[in-house]
């Protein structure tokens, strides 16, 4: 295993070199497999401008009996326009979020040989380090590092992360524990909007799998060449994202690309495929992609969550009829780690392999 400064490191099934250290070597350039085709890369002027009627919901008011009615409204229409929406006042301290994303900084800036311990191309590993989208795989690499963890339940799990920092356990253990409560609170009041019962799948729910997505985004020379992540949606219920600065961008039905802007304190929520097939497409998962910059390090933490892990889901019954037929098979989380661990994210989404044309 090569030293921390040297380009290449070696692992059992592959190599790679990490976004970090490309940015480190401080060319002007990136590698060719960066770049990205014209009609695929970001537009600049769109990086620079964030949207600003995207929809921001204050959670509090779910507590005032004036206003409940009308915020579970606004969530109900956030969901069926854009499968998006910003939350405020959420009941997760800001210290809380702010730590998570502060030990994820000094995790990144650790020696390589300390982050390669935990480095896989396979999708399935409980704990997983790795760049761009799965390095094994990738035919087009993303400038992004990252590293994932199983967080549910959290005492199953927490004991294979990261000892180093000697903090991440108790400040990442404490951010996922919060924002887990923070989805099954979203996740009753999405059912209920469906018209279903607000403890419809409550136990697999409780059960479900949670897996923490880690990521470092570092300053880009060529940002308007390459993104961080490809377009896409992810297969899961509700994917709940901490961010330290602007660099989402999600799609709209029209498909026409939006910014979404860092609010201090917001968290973002979107609809992942689970809920597009369970409402049996009256909701439709979020499509989405990460910018990056040549400025500061992008660092954002992704809370996935889905049903658990061989839990096959389908459209449920209450919401299939004549003027509804069922659109979609059932699949299962599991299904999807196996799809993407054969086909590049880019290519293809597991959703598409589910619907009945």
């Amino acid at each position: 295993m090569k030293e921390h400064g040297e380009i290449e490191i070696e692992i059992s099934e592959c190599s790679f070199i990490s976004a970090m250290t490309l940015t480190l070597k401080s060319d002007e350039n990136i590698p060719e497999k960066y770049i990205l085709p014209p009609l695929q890369r970001p537009n600049p002027r769109l990086m620079d401008y964030p949207s600003t009627n995207l929809p921001l919901i204050d959670l509090s008011l779910l507590q005032d009996p004036l206003f409940r009615s009308e915020t579970i409204n606004q969530i109900h229409t956030a969901c069926n326009k854009l499968g998006f929406f910003q939350v405020v006042n959420h009941g997760i301290p800001i210290l809380v979020m702010q730590d998570a994303l502060d030990i994820a900084k000094e995790f990144f800036h650790l020696p390589s040989k300390e982050k390669m311990q935990f480095a896989s191309a396979n999708v399935r590993e409980p704990v997983r380090y790795g760049t761009s989208m799965n390095h094994g795989t990738d035919k087009m690499f993303y400038w992004r590092d990252f590293i994932k963890h199983y967080a549910n339940p959290i005492s199953e799990w927490i004991q294979l992360w990261p000892s180093n920092p000697p903090t991440y356990r108790e400040k990442m253990g404490s951010y996922a524990e919060a924002v887990n409560i923070l989805q099954k609170q979203l996740m009753a009041i999405v059912l209920e909007n469906l018209g279903l019962n607000a403890n419809y799948m409550h136990d697999e729910i409780e059960e479900g799998s949670q897996a923490m997505t880690v990521n470092c985004y570092p300053p880009c020379p060529k940002p308007d060449l390459t993104l961080g992540i490809p377009p896409h949606s992810d297969y899961g219920t509700l994917t709940i994202l901490n961010q330290n600065q602007q660099g989402l961008q999600i799609m709209d039905k029209e498909r026409k690309w939006h910014s979404v802007p860092f609010i201090q304190g917001a968290l973002t929520v979107q609809l992942g495929d689970q809920i597009e097939v369970m409402s049996n497409g009256r909701y439709k998962s979020t499509f989405h992609r990460a910018t990056v910059n040549n400025k500061r390090n992008r660092l954002s933490i992704a809370s996935l969550h889905s049903l658990p892990i061989d839990k096959k889901v389908g459209p449920a019954p209450w919401l299939v009829d004549e003027q509804y037929p069922i659109a979609y098979r059932e699949g299962s989380f599991g299904e999807f780690l196996d799809h993407i661990s054969k086909k590049c994210l880019s290519e293809t989404r597991y959703i598409d392999t589910l619907r009945i044309l």
